[in-house]
């Protein structure tokens, strides 16, 4: 490899930060005894799960998925799913009396398949406990229900609050001042001490509070009209000793969960196999959101070919999914190499994106090489900026995807992400120019900086490349309701920082923000959106009507 000036440098400023990281990419976080074997059908693991403790496991298991059953067999939870890599997955155990834990194969076969469970954390509890209430603006129809309950109308008024609230779906929505929307989220009550809200506009897991004399738990929030995001509920949210403090937002995902009145699940096609209520989130789309054209499924569209390949790295020592897409009936004229494959292959439709936008001729026939990750704790330590990451993708990655047939030049590559990915996509295109360049970035977490060191990294890293910069195109996409808390700038300040940067260094820089928050179901539609504005900018540019839901509020 021929080590350019913006990468030696770059690499010089990293490696004595990064190479604890490194190494970590290639070893397990500490773990506690766990099974493994190979299961031929559907089986129990003897696996002694304490009562009232949270675990986290993780399971690797090519083939097979990992359930949560009764102790009658019946399925209560999906914890790993087939197709997505090593996974983990946190609950709150009843104990092995109540619960077991069962391997099963994706499809039947003639051919054992082996699987490594291990438990990665185990946080005694003593279950969920009363959060205080916070200010909540409250509308209209829950103000009806207030002043019924008050009139002493309580199991007739509350019977019928439900009965609205599964005829129209949650969560409400009523008109606010100054042109905004108040969003209404409620939850029924089942006996719960508490309830959180993931994926609210504040980005703060919200608790809701219990509408007295009532089954009603509920928590709003003034929004923008053009909002769209995601969201769950956390019931019962176990609450550990406070000497975990730090883990205790993490607890949100042993019981998070859909909004059983919502009427659009995210992602649209849940988990595959037996369905249950933790599987996804909810979408929230106001009357003015951005459309998302390329993300349903069209007849006649031709459909690219999807292969999933499993790719070693000397490099690193380890080994990950890589699936390829190629699309039909023409030869590739441009690549997208995209990280994150547990998310954008089986939560994101970007095959579909992809044939779509290919159909509506906004793009050129367009390869992919999407890159799933070692284990959830390699993602950790390999997409923030890391030279040995940095050299697997240009020195074994690269001349892998060419081997197949899908390499392009720089100017017709593209390297994108979200969040992680984001912030990995540009540290590509600074260190590798020669190969990308392209940089799609989707709330790209540039308050990231290496131990002990200012947030912001990569700005610096940018503001201080010697010259000639190489000439790098950048796409930046961030959420209003990605803004820093208690005094810290958040990834929508940071990602303007960066912006102002990449300008001031001459560079083209396409940006934009939107009424979301840190969400798949945003990045969606806005990987569509910088893919043309990347490969197409002359169309881009143009305001092709179907580009309507890629304007945003952004300068460009």
């Amino acid at each position: 490899m021929t080590h350019t000036p913006w990468a030696a440098h770059c690499a010089a400023v990293l490696l004595a930060a990064t190479c604890s990281l490194a190494g970590a990419a290639e070893a397990d976080a500490p773990l506690l005894p766990g099974v493994h074997g190979e299961v031929l059908q559907a089986r129990p693991l003897a696996l002694d799960l304490p009562a009232k403790h949270v675990l986290q496991l993780r399971f690797a298991g090519a083939g097979l998925h990992l359930d949560l059953r009764d102790a009658q067999g019946r399925h209560l939870r999906r914890l790993a799913e087939n197709g997505r890599g090593v996974q983990t997955a946190t609950w709150f155990s009843q104990g092995a009396q109540q619960e077991q834990l069962w391997v099963t194969p994706a499809q039947p076969g003639a051919k054992p398949l082996a699987y490594d469970l291990r438990v990665l954390n185990s946080w005694a509890s003593a279950g969920p406990q009363p959060l205080p209430a916070e200010k909540a603006q409250m509308g209209a129809r829950l103000a009806a229900l207030q002043q019924a309950l008050a009139r002493g109308e309580g199991a007739a008024a509350t019977q019928a609050f439900w009965r609205e609230a599964q005829q129209r779906g949650t969560p409400w929505v009523e008109p606010w001042a100054d042109g905004k929307v108040l969003v209404s989220f409620v939850w029924r009550d089942q006996g719960n001490t508490n309830v959180r809200l993931f994926g609210s506009p504040s980005g703060n897991h919200n608790p809701l509070q219990r509408l007295a004399g009532s089954d009603v738990w509920w928590t709003s929030a003034v929004m923008d009209p053009r909002s769209h995001l995601s969201y769950a509920f956390a019931p019962d949210v176990p609450q550990l000793p406070a000497a975990q403090a730090a883990q205790q937002r993490r607890m949100v995902l042993a019981t998070m969960q859909r909004d059983p009145l919502n009427r659009q699940p995210f992602p649209a096609r849940p988990w595959s196999g037996a369905q249950d209520r933790f599987q996804g989130r909810s979408s929230l789309v106001l009357a003015q959101a951005p459309p998302q054209p390329w993300v349903q499924t069209r007849a006649g569209v031709p459909q690219g070919k999807l292969t999933r390949h499993s790719v070693d790295s000397g490099i690193l020592g380890n080994r990950r999914d890589v699936w390829t897409y190629v699309p039909a009936g023409a030869d590739p004229q441009a690549l997208l190499v995209l990280f994150d494959a547990h998310a954008y292959v089986h939560d994101v439709p970007t095959p579909r994106i992809l044939d779509n936008l290919v159909a509506d001729g906004l793009l050129p026939p367009v390869a992919a090489v999407i890159v799933g990750n070692a284990s959830p704790e390699a993602r950790d330590a390999e997409l923030p900026p890391n030279p040995r990451f940095a050299r697997f993708i240009a020195e074994e990655l690269m001349p892998w995807a060419r081997s197949q047939g899908l390499a392009q030049t720089a100017r017709r590559t593209v390297v994108a992400g979200s969040s992680y990915g984001g912030l990995v996509s540009s540290y590509l295109g600074l260190t590798h120019p020669e190969l990308f360049g392209n940089v799609l970035s989707l709330s790209g977490s540039y308050w990231w900086a290496p131990p002990g060191e200012a947030p912001g990294w990569m700005q610096r890293a940018w503001q201080a490349l010697p010259a000639p910069v190489p000439a790098v195109r950048f796409y930046l996409d961030a959420g209003w309701y990605e803004t820093g808390r208690g005094g810290r700038e958040g990834i929508l300040e940071t990602n303007r920082a960066l912006a102002d940067i990449l300008r001031a260094r001459g560079l083209s820089v396409t940006q934009r923000e939107y009424a979301s928050g840190h969400d798949y179901l945003h990045w969606q539609g806005a990987l569509g959106c910088g893919l043309v504005a990347l490969l197409a900018p002359a169309r881009y540019d143009m305001k092709d009507e179907r580009l309507q839901g890629c304007v945003g509020a952004g300068a460009s």
